[in-house]
Formats: structure tokens, sequence, C-alpha cells
């Protein structure tokens, strides 16, 4: 089965990874110094690379959005904007109707995460939700099953019980027209407390990706204190985008939190950049995305 939008952008990065067997960085974003460091470490490590923002970025101005999209368009390598953890239909309609200044939707893609509904109405909401992102060229992502936790920026799921994917889920999903599928296989949102407390059902991946066979790429959700060398059992099993938070940005959190008010404001936002842009280099060389821009 052929991607159902071919041009569209992040279908083409992420079936590059595919093909190539290496991860991309999806960079869950913040604020201005985490745009701008994960797009020079994009461009320093010449590799592909994907933004990622909550909902919570529209809510707290849409000229966040409006940023990150002018600096992807404008970057030296590819790279695109992706909404993560979408919960609510009025925000992805809201979303899919931005344009960057090139006439272009913003969003190149936009997770329709229906996951805290029951299955049926899961993939009856998500199944509309598709159709409309691509009528406007925008791909969509999808969690079948339901990942445990939440973090900052998206609706903690603590009070819904959390459930593995399943092979069979493949189907009904990838029937709903998603471009990308985020399982559910022992990765859980948030913390681990302690790599010791990581346990993935590795085969469980890989049956999914397998039976996806190549007709959505997989993404994975999760990753705090993911150490390279599961990053690499997750990208062996299919795995294509890697979305990170505190894995690039716990050294600049640490940075702020201990300075400041006691160096310039203008020193704090440039070392904090440098941190993550250290930060992203070094998990683009462990996932293998550097020199595939």
């Amino acid at each position: 089965m052929a991607p159902s939008l071919p041009t569209n952008r992040a279908v083409q990065m992420l079936s590059a990874a595919s093909a190539g067997h290496y991860g991309v960085l999806g960079v869950v974003c913040y604020n201005l110094e985490t745009i701008i460091a994960c797009i020079r470490a994009a461009e320093a490590k010449s590799s592909p690379l994907q933004i990622l923002l909550f909902p919570w970025a529209l809510k707290y101005s849409p000229l966040v959005v409006d940023f990150a999209a002018h600096a992807a368009r404008s970057a030296k390598v590819p790279i695109t904007v992706h909404m993560d953890h979408a919960q609510d239909a009025d925000i992805i309609k809201q979303a899919s109707q931005i344009l960057a200044a090139d006439g272009t939707p913003a969003f190149d893609s936009i997770m329709v995460d229906m996951s805290h509904y029951e299955k049926e109405e899961n993939l009856r909401r998500t199944r509309e939700l598709v159709a409309w992102c691509h009528e406007r060229g925008i791909a969509t992502e999808e969690e079948p099953g339901r990942i445990e936790g939440g973090e900052d920026g998206v609706k903690d799921t603590a009070e819904l019980e959390g459930m593995m994917t399943t092979a069979e889920e493949v189907d009904e999903f990838v029937g709903t027209g998603i471009d990308f599928l985020a399982p559910a296989f022992g990765n859980v949102h948030g913390e681990y407390h302690g790599v010791e407390n990581i346990r993935l059902d590795y085969d469980r991946l890989d049956s999914i990706h397998k039976k996806a066979q190549s007709r959505v790429q997989i993404v994975l959700h999760g990753t705090n204190e993911f150490p390279p060398d599961i990053m690499r059992k997750c990208i062996d099993r299919g795995v294509t985008r890697i979305n990170v938070n505190k894995l690039v940005l716990s050294e600049y959190n640490e940075y702020v939190a201990q300075n400041t008010g006691k160096v310039p404001l203008t020193q704090l936002m440039e070392k904090g950049t440098d941190l993550i842009q250290q930060a992203c280099e070094r998990w683009m060389d462990h996932i293998g995305s550097s020199g595939k821009a």
C-alpha cells in the first residue's frame, strides 16, 4: 500500500529513515531556545529533524507555531513541524488551517490522539479527523492501545488503564488512513525512575512492524531515560521517528534552574541553547541520522 500522502515532507522523511534503517529525532519544543538549538544541531550534523509542538504551544501563542514553521523552512536541511498529542478535534482543525508564509500548512503532520477513548470511538474519531487532515495535505499519527502517563503539555492518562498495542489492531488503525503509528509496547510517558524499570516488549514491537508492512511508519514515544542501546533495538524493529523530551532538555533545565537571576538573561539563553544543541547532536549520532540529510 503506497503512502496516502507521498509528497508530504514528513512522510518522505520517515520513509527514507525506514529504508535507511536509522532514526529521526522528534524534539519536543517549548520555547525559542529549543527550536533554534535543534535546528542548529540538524544543520551541524547534516541530519533530518522533526520539531514537535504540543497543543499547548497553540494555546500559549500561535506565534510559536509561526516561528517553528518559518525556522523549519529556512533551514539548510530537511525539517518538518509536527503537532504531537492533539487530543481535541477543535484543536486539530484549528492547527490544520494554519498556513506558513509559503502558503503550505504550518504543520506537516498532526497526531490525532484519540487514545483516551475506548477503541471503537477512537477509531471512528480518528477516521474522521484523518480525512480532514489529508484533505489539507497533512500527514497523521495515531496511538493504538494506550501509552500510560503524561508529560509537560500533554493530558495525563494516569486515570486510564494502559493498553498494549496488538498486531491485530494494526490493520484496524491503518484502515483509518493514518500515516504514522505510535505503538504501546511497555513504553510510558514521563519517568521510568531508573533504566532498570524500562521493560519493553520487543517481540510485540517486531510483530507490529511486520504487520504494518510499510503501510505506515512506526514512531516511538516515551523515551525518557532510554540509553542508546535501547534506541538501537527499537530502530532495528522498525522505529523511524524517536520523540525526545528530557533526553535533550535535562541539562538545559538544570542549567536554567541553577543560574536564573545569577547570570545575564542573554547568557542564560545562549548557554541553554548550546546545551540543547549538544544533546541533540549526540542523539543524532546515536540513532544514525547524522549525514542523512
